[in-house]
């Protein structure tokens, strides 16, 4: 689960898109721009597509997601097992 209230790109309003994260002031979920990526869109077709999504913000969100990946890599314990 990733913590999105530390990314200022994003924005939720439990009365707005049914409480869903979203580009700070529009109404595009976040969510809609990693299925866009896995169907093979780039982030310059995104931004072209969501009008109001600025490349700043969607910078933002997928330096997040890797901030928080390479916390999650990090914080593994290795076991070894004899």
């Amino acid at each position: 689960m990733n913590n999105w209230s530390t990314c200022p790109a994003v924005d939720r309003d439990p009365q707005k898109v049914s409480g869903a994260w979203v580009f700070r002031g529009t109404r595009v979920p976040v969510a809609a721009l990693f299925e866009n990526l896995e169907d093979g869109a780039q982030a310059s077709d995104f931004v072209a597509w969501f009008p109001g999504v600025t490349t700043e913000q969607v910078r933002a969100v997928l330096e997040h997601v890797e901030a928080i990946s390479s916390v999650k890599q990090n914080s593994y314990v290795e076991i070894s097992v004899p």
